[in-house]
């Protein structure tokens, strides 16, 4: 049994840190459950105590290596057991870790492993491992680990037989709030990545007041599928899960994710807007909405169409939901409320490890808002209107870039968000947009699109849209059409044209739509046009359709794009 020895672990971090409860719970609950990785439709189980010798020996296995404390270790896979087992072994052997988005391009690749000076490339679970591959081959004085999943590149040493060959270290390295935990590269709708640097001290102030907001009950379960690269991932649910002792569960590919999420029924869960898209969108299909709001007029009927909807789910014992990392529709959260499920609507950025408002307690009311500032937390609205916020769980800098950092705080400690809002009387928050998304027309007046595209995903059913006008004379709608079963195209235009005239009535003149283009090709990931998080790269799309803009047919409102 592995036991914290108190004289060596004993740090001066405020709070303890990840890799000192991972050897609590080892120790107080040794034979407990805490990882379950489906694979072959079962699950496959890890105890608290399991997972701290396997982190263990990963440290004692890269000792080996020739991995220095302080070294850099970058991880890119998608979510498994492995993942938690890694980013734990980093805290416990004193490493610096740098995840990569599973979906990134060989560029970013080798451009976050060259910035950061990685010494060790750990890969994993991945859709498609060439890019991977194709840096790998390029960086011969990387040392490279392979997980054990089929879809793992090609490496120089295997995650399994490491940890067979190694006993568990004896090291317990002592972490202070200022030390460097992690460098978290942002996904950025423009430019280069930066590297966001992240103390144990904040990361731990972070996730213990999420806990203390939200509450650890004694049956909680997680689900772990956002990508762990990301910000919010790594607090909500792994943050949360080692420092409450939380069970979480792994889903085993993207099509059988549903089942997934069924088989571990999560207490706390947490989507982004394009999923709950996604599920509104299949339930709709199977339920059309005049029929579903006929349901749910007679009370005996309410009642079981909402158990029934949050079983399809698999979230009827979620006490929790929640959405965030884009902007989403008030209409979309409206619409689940309507059914009975209610999801938390929560803000922030890498920069303020995600924590920075959120609506809960869940009110109805306030659905629009992005919750009001979680305990500890500042906020206040800039004579600009850009959002400010200050507390303790505030990254140190960007790695090797001093002029962005500089820019990112005032004198005060006040984060520069770049998202522009206004607070009500209560403290709760509304986004208006991003201050770099507001465009100025041809005609020199600016427009702000957030509230523009919120407003019409509640008048329509798009996969997605993106307003656009930089120096247009007019802003044009690209919309992604939704893949309707016996998809009628003209019926579709029609409801277009009738949706986009509602709209410029309530528009001022200069913000008003003047065409609507229906794309082809939808955005995604892989053709660049999203970024991992799903967010729209707005300035790209202003880049291919501004000749399309600029042309415009007159006495056109709807053009397909051939």
């Amino acid at each position: 049994m592995i036991q914290p020895n108190n004289e060596t672990t004993t740090s001066s971090c405020t709070l303890p840190p990840p890799n000192e409860m991972i050897l609590k719970w080892a120790h107080e609950k040794p034979n407990e459950v805490y990882l379950k990785q489906i694979i072959n439709r079962e699950f496959v189980e890890f105890t608290y105590a399991e997972v701290a010798d396997k982190a263990l020996r990963l440290v004692s296995a890269l000792r080996s290596l020739g991995v220095q404390p302080g070294d850099k270790v970058a991880l890119i896979s998608k979510n498994c057991a492995e993942w938690f087992i890694c980013d734990l072994a980093m805290m416990l052997g004193d490493y610096v870790s740098v995840p990569i988005f599973p979906t990134a391009g060989a560029d970013t690749i080798e451009y976050c492993l060259t910035h950061s000076e990685s010494k060790v490339l750990i890969a994993g679970k991945l859709d498609d491992p060439a890019a991977t591959s194709e840096v790998i081959g390029g960086m011969d004085s990387l040392i490279t680990i392979s997980l054990p999943y089929d879809t793992a590149p090609s490496c120089q040493h295997s995650f399994t037989q490491l940890v067979a060959d190694h006993q568990p270290s004896e090291e317990r390295p002592v972490h202070y709030d200022d030390k460097l935990m992690s460098l978290v590269y942002t996904s950025g709708t423009s430019g280069l990545p930066k590297g966001a640097m992240l103390t144990y001290g904040a990361f731990n102030w972070s996730v213990q007041r999420l806990i203390d907001h939200i509450g650890i009950e004694a049956n909680d379960r997680l689900f772990s599928y956002l990508p762990l690269a990301h910000i919010t991932e790594r607090v909500y649910i792994f943050g949360s899960s080692v420092m409450g002792g939380v069970p979480t569960a792994f889903p085993e590919s993207l099509d059988t994710f549903i089942e997934d999420v069924k088989m571990q029924r999560p207490t706390l869960f947490i989507s982004v807007p394009r999923l709950w898209n996604l599920f509104q969108q299949r339930i709709q299909d199977k339920l059309p909405q005049k029929k579903l709001n006929i349901l749910l007029k007679i009370p005996f009927v309410n009642s079981l169409i909402k158990k029934k909807l949050a079983d399809g789910l698999g979230l009827d014992q979620a006490r929790v939901l929640g959405c965030g990392s884009a902007p989403v529709s008030p209409a979309l959260l409206e619409w689940y409320h309507s059914v009975g499920l209610n999801i938390t609507e929560a803000w922030g950025m890498t920069e303020s490890f995600a924590y920075s408002t959120i609506n809960h307690p869940f009110r109805a009311d306030k659905i629009g808002t992005v919750g009001n500032a979680g305990p500890g937390i500042e906020l206040k609205i800039a004579d600009d209107d850009e959002i400010m916020v200050r507390s303790q769980g505030m990254f140190s800098g960007y790695y090797k870039n001093d002029i962005a950092t500089q820019e990112s705080f005032d004198n005060d400690g006040w984060l520069h968000t770049g998202d522009i809002g206004v607070i009500d009387s209560d403290g709760y928050l509304t986004i208006r947009g991003r201050k770099k998304d507001t465009f100025k027309t041809a005609k020199g007046k600016f427009v702000a699109p957030v509230p523009i595209e919120n407003k019409l995903a509640e008048y329509s059913r798009v996969e997605m849209m993106c307003l656009i006008g930089l120096g247009l004379p007019a802003p044009i709608l690209l919309v992604v059409p939704h893949d309707f079963p016996n998809f009628d195209r003209e019926r579709y235009a029609r409801t277009a044209e009738r949706v986009i005239k509602r709209m410029n009535q309530e528009l001022e003149s200069h913000a008003q739509i003047k065409g609507v283009l229906m794309v082809k090709e939808p955005w995604s990931i892989e053709n660049g046009l999203l970024t991992p998080t799903l967010k729209i790269k707005r300035h790209l799309l202003e880049q291919k359709y501004h000749e399309v803009g600029q042309n415009w047919p007159k006495g056109q409102l709807v053009v397909w794009e051939e």
